[in-house]
């Protein structure tokens, strides 16, 4: 178990789930009694299972708008995000904007404008080996051209990619990730980043290192690696030279003795106490740090800790950026979140708690064909996303254009909600929790015993 922040369920609410539960496997009509466990959706949609924030409806949606350039298909697809958001109960769908709370609305030309919205944006950390090496290119010209960064993962990255195209884009991933396998890094590989990050845990499993099945590993990744081909690869949980925050400075100080170029990055999850840890990294001389939240995990997660690990990133990046003005070193660090950011009103409610910058994972690679199979462990995506078969990689249509109009019009959509709320830049937003509030008759009767004001504390 882990302390909860916000309050929640009490014994009554418990038994209550305990009741409904019995009442499932022992009906008192025996007419009803099932004589098989039905299949009800959990970690594969069904039509009638557990609803998905990724469900037939919005995946269509998203991929017609990033591929046409389409905003209606755009509008649609974040209407029905949004109001899952707020059926599904999760935290950012329990809060509404305080309108006026910055002054008064803008016009839209007075905001800053998308392409400057869309530098802050980056992809989130997926490794070689999770995705085929096209998605994993694709994704980096994209934000390439965005001026964004993409994240190479823990995989590790092909020399040949560190050159420029002849038609100027470049496949290079800007941030090039440390984790605890170590798979990759090389002297070449950290020299050519523009940010090092250091991964000490991934939102989507805290606690468990990252796998690749060896079914995945095939020459080329072996080889980029330092690896066998065919022999699966398991990070470890920690990193056994980081025992404490001493060790942390150490490996931050050779990291920018290796690029002293590169922003030092360290990677976090929304826990318990994060914003303690982030204010010891922030001391070790890091001057980037990533809160991730509880949603996603690519190829390299079990389904189990997909479900049922980790907490939601506005916990973290609330208390990460509380604990960090509380303590005078919030100036120090640029704060970033990721785990399940699909349009721009989560892009807004993340900078008011507290973030800089966004990471988005998911989405994008639905933008280049992902259809949500949640096959990316056996090798065998139909897509070509998550799979080093050579003829199932033949499958990938996705393009950079995809990933860069999505992004867009993500970034337009928060402008808008922007301007509604005074804002002119995301830098005036950063911690204004003033700016929100929580929504009135939340109607789920596991809702009633929740309290926000934690999260919600203005910082000082």
């Amino acid at each position: 178990g882990t302390a909860s922040r916000i309050q929640g369920v009490n014994f009554d609410v418990l038994a209550e789930e305990m009741l409904r539960r019995h009442a499932l496997g022992y009906p008192h009509d025996s007419s009803r009694q099932l004589t098989s466990l039905p299949n009800p959706g959990e970690f594969h949609w069904r039509a009638e299972g557990e609803r998905h924030g990724w469900d037939p409806a919005a995946i269509a949606d998203l991929q017609v708008a990033a591929r046409a350039g389409d905003k209606n298909a755009y509008w649609r697809f974040a209407e029905h995000i949004n109001r899952d958001t707020k059926m599904k109960c999760t935290l950012r769908g329990l809060l509404e904007f305080k309108l006026g709370a910055a002054g008064p609305e803008l016009p839209i030309e007075e905001v800053q404008p998308a392409s400057e919205i869309v530098k802050r944006f980056c992809t989130g950390a997926m490794s070689f080996g999770s995705i085929s090496a096209e998605a994993h290119e694709t994704l980096a010209v994209a934000m390439n051209r965005l001026g964004g960064k993409s994240n190479t993962g823990e995989g590790g990255e092909d020399p040949a990619r560190f050159l420029p195209l002849a038609n100027g884009d470049s496949k290079r991933s800007a941030i090039k990730q440390v984790a605890s396998g170590r798979f990759g890094v090389t002297i070449e590989y950290l020299t050519n980043a523009d940010e090092l990050q250091i991964k000490i845990s991934q939102g989507a499993k805290p606690g468990e290192g990252g796998e690749l099945p060896g079914k995945k590993v095939d020459q080329t990744i072996a080889r980029i690696r330092y690896s066998t081909p065919g022999v699966g690869l398991i990070s470890p949980p920690p990193h056994h030279d980081i025992y404490s925050i001493e060790d942390l400075a150490q490996l931050i100080h050779d990291l920018k003795n290796a690029n002293p170029s590169a922003r030092i990055s360290v990677k976090l999850v929304s826990e318990v106490g994060v914003g303690v840890v982030a204010s010891g990294v922030s001391k070790a001389h890091a001057e980037h740090i990533v809160i991730a939240g509880d949603v996603g995990g690519t190829g390299a997660s079990p389904l189990t800790s997909i479900k049922h690990a980790g907490l939601p990133w506005e916990l973290g990046i609330a208390e990460a950026h509380q604990t960090l003005v509380l303590n005078d070193l919030r100036s120090r660090v640029v704060l970033q979140t990721d785990g399940g950011l699909k349009t721009g009103r989560d892009v807004v409610i993340a900078a008011l708690l507290g973030a800089e910058e966004f990471g988005f994972a998911t989405a994008p690679l639905i933008t280049l064909g992902c259809i949500m199979m949640r096959k990316c462990h056996l090798n065998t995506c139909p897509v070509g996303v998550a799979t080093q078969d050579p003829e199932l990689r033949k499958k990938f249509k996705g393009k950079p254009e995809h990933v860069v109009n999505y992004l867009f019009m993500v970034a337009e959509d928060a402008r808008q909600i922007m301007a509604q709320l005074g804002f002119r830049s995301i830098d005036e937003m950063v911690g204004r929790v003033d700016a929100l509030d929580t929504r009135k008759a939340i109607q789920h009767w596991k809702a009633d015993g929740l309290d926000l004001t934690a999260m919600l504390t203005p910082a000082r």
